[in-house]
């Protein structure tokens, strides 16, 4: 799949994002080295914590899609117009957890909500000297 095409299934991810209090639509598309596809959005909620992001909607379809251990790369994209969407902290951990059982530094492709900008990172750039499964001594 070409970073155009993930890409494109994570903005129209955002265009199914619930949404109705930030106005702030995010879509996640995340492809396991296999090549099967999953994809998420932001659901908001009245009660403003109870929300989820779109990586945390994404990551838990790929785990009963494929497991987290099989992540690959992931797409986000959303906001405003050229405004490029990276993950907040929250996701980075989450994104960290699966890099870390995958023993792969994840690449992440963030991209703005009208497409016109793509930034490509890893996840360790992210989250440097971030804390997960291998520092708990766990197996990965």
């Amino acid at each position: 799949m070409t970073d155009e095409q993930l890409i494109a299934l994570a903005r129209g991810a955002a265009r199914k994002a619930y949404a109705p209090y930030s106005n702030f639509h995010v879509g996640c598309a995340i492809e396991s080295v296999d090549g099967e596809v999953v994809t998420g959005a932001n659901m908001e909620n009245a009660c403003y914590r109870l929300g989820i992001c779109a990586e945390q909607s994404a990551l838990t379809a790929a785990q009963h899609q494929f497991g987290l251990d099989k992540v690959a790369r992931i797409a986000v994209s959303g906001g405003k117009e050229s405004m490029v969407c990276t993950p907040c902290g929250g996701c980075r951990q989450a994104i960290l957890e699966a890099a870390q059982l995958s023993e792969r530094d994840v690449e992440i492709l963030c991209s703005s909500g009208d497409g016109s900008t793509v930034e490509r990172h890893r996840i360790g750039e992210l989250i440097p000297f971030g804390f997960g499964p291998a520092n708990l001594g766990q197996p990965v």
